[in-house]
């Protein structure tokens, strides 16, 4: 074995699901944008489908196409870039629903395709994506005349339940869509955890699945463990890695594993970060490189052979504070040379 292996526990990815939806009085869909943010789009949609979930997000229709083959017909595939240039024959031949974000969007999409399905994305603060205030108002009365599946706004500060933005928005999203006889969306895993005003008709989880924050009480999806290439002793006032930023304090048993930012271990969390032997802690010596970083075991009980990144001991978000990041980036930066292994689902 020369490259780690990554593990998903799709059970725990399920059973996150199930929890946020029994917390919600709406329909729950999921979000597996980014490849099911790193953790592969088909394996995770099919077994969030199997656990009841009959609404899904993706962030563009290439990514709605290739989840449409591993799930069939029947579930709803939302498009959350909207219609784009060219998509027309994608989202018609493969079911997929655009989240429109504007008039240009609504004019091509309404041309295109007159008599498929869309809906509309409201901009209610966070100036990214969807219509403003304005916008709405001068589109409204047309747009909702086409009927459209669901309209959604997105929360820009959910995590931080004290963020007054989350109750602008909401306040927003409600007067925006006063009167309005549809579907209507605006929660993400932050919002599903804020309160019962903020799920109306469709939640849309997604970091909370996959067992990240705000979710404290999600259930850990994914493990990492790296295979050790070698090992050596190290006297000393000796240096390990690139430009010798880590020098050897005592006699100290180096090992070199096989995984390096080429696999998405961010070079961020060099001399920052920690793996685990057995139970025992041993801090990253060194500079993480592309392939390889240098591991401190002088404390383990003995030379591992593997190692392990995340796991019980190391959450995504553990690892995202070492590095200065959030959850959501070492998920999506987790590399392609990872042997894949799924549990349940």
């Amino acid at each position: 074995m020369s490259t780690g292996t990554l593990t998903v526990d799709l059970n725990a990815l399920t059973a996150n699901w199930q929890v946020l939806a029994a917390m919600s009085r709406a329909e729950t869909g999921a979000v597996v944008k980014a490849d099911a943010y790193g953790l592969g789009a088909a394996r995770v949609g099919r077994a969030l489908a199997r656990a009841g979930a009959r609404t899904f997000f993706v962030a563009v229709a290439e990514e709605g196409a290739a989840l449409r083959q591993a799930l069939g017909p029947g579930p709803t595939i939302y498009i959350l870039s909207g219609h784009m240039a060219g998509d027309a024959d994608m989202l018609g031949d493969m079911d997929l629903t655009p989240i429109l974000n504007s008039l240009d969007q609504m004019i091509r999409h309404l041309e295109a395709l007159p008599a498929h399905p869309f809906g509309l994305q409201l901009d209610t603060g966070m100036n990214r994506l969807g219509m403003e205030p304005s916008e709405w108002s001068a589109v409204r009365e047309v747009a909702v005349a086409q009927d459209p599946q669901l309209i959604i706004s997105h929360l820009a500060a959910a995590e931080d339940t004290g963020d007054e933005m989350n109750r602008r928005q909401l306040a927003l999203f409600r007067e925006m869509t006063e009167g309005v006889d549809c579907p209507l969306s605006l929660a993400n895993t932050g919002g599903v955890l804020l309160n019962k005003a903020y799920h109306f008709d469709v939640t849309r989880p997604g970091i909370g699945l996959y067992g990240g924050r705000p979710f404290a009480d999600a259930r850990p999806v994914v493990s990492l463990d790296i295979p050790v290439i070698q090992c050596r002793d190290v006297a000393p006032g000796e240096v390990v890695g690139y430009n010798g930023t880590w020098m050897a304090q005592r006699p100290s048993r180096i090992a070199t594993i096989s995984a390096g930012y080429a696999d998405g271990l961010l070079r961020a969390l060099s001399g920052r970060a920690s793996v685990w032997a057995d139970e025992v802690r041993c801090p990253l010596a060194g500079r993480v490189s592309m392939d390889l970083i240098g591991v401190d075991i002088t404390d383990a009980a003995g030379d591992p052979k593997t190692v392990s990144l995340l796991g019980p001991d190391q959450t995504v978000d553990d690892l995202a504070d070492a590095a200065g990041t959030i959850g959501y980036e070492i998920l999506t930066s987790l590399g392609a040379r990872y042997n894949r292994r799924y549990l349940g689902g």
